[in-house]
């Protein structure tokens, strides 16, 4: 199905490409049983990694959840809304933020010997890892769309017990919890409203 919205002309996307990322892309419910392969999983990656973030900081983190023992210890943490999706789901995955991603700038923020002095504040190098983590999260759920499958993004869950049941020993921040697979029976729920343009864009 394609949807025609007003200024699409202006698009150097094909229509398509346009209806697969954008138009008809939707927030999955429900999931097939088919897997999701490794390969796909590295297909994805490698298109989200050229996401924009400050200073190149990449500091999203992603654990897939791929074990029944695994997914046994997340599902009890999600909100009971979202704990049967996360059980159906072929696969799921935790994303978070590296609080620690400083260490990694001089790998690739290498033009400036001492961007790592930059963010010695813990509380604003959170801030900052929280951020741009989002930023390639919104990314994360393009490229899953791209390569024909479905996300379901669920922030429903308590993340300092995910952090804890997963992440006692290491700097990660829990953002949210992706269910990732092919759309199953009923996947989707009524489409809510969107705001116009005018209610968004303004002119200085």
């Amino acid at each position: 199905m394609t949807i025609t919205d007003t200024g699409s002309s202006a698009l150097v996307l094909d229509a398509a490409a346009a209806d697969l990322l954008f138009h008809t892309a939707r927030t999955a419910n429900t999931f097939s049983d088919e897997p999701v392969s490794d390969e796909q999983v590295r297909a994805i990656y490698d298109l989200v990694k050229w996401a924009p973030t400050s200073m190149n900081a990449q500091p999203l983190r992603i654990v897939l959840v791929r074990s029944s023992e695994a997914r046994e210890r997340l599902v009890p943490h999600l909100s009971p809304g979202n704990q049967t999706k996360t059980q159906s789901a072929p696969l799921v995955a935790i994303v978070a933020a590296d609080v620690d991603f400083h260490e990694n700038l001089p790998q690739v923020f290498p033009h400036l010997p001492n961007a790592r002095d930059f963010f010695t504040e813990p509380v604003a190098r959170e801030q900052t890892a929280r951020f741009n983590a989002g930023l390639q999260i919104g990314y994360l759920i393009l490229g899953i769309r791209a390569v024909g499958l479905a996300a379901g993004p669920m922030t429903g869950l308590d993340t300092a017990a995910v952090d804890k049941e997963f992440f006692a020993d290491q700097p990660l921040r829990t953002l949210a919890v992706i269910n990732i697979g092919r759309p199953g029976e009923n996947p989707w729920f009524g489409r809510s409203p969107r705001l116009d343009y005018e209610q968004v864009v303004s002119v200085l």
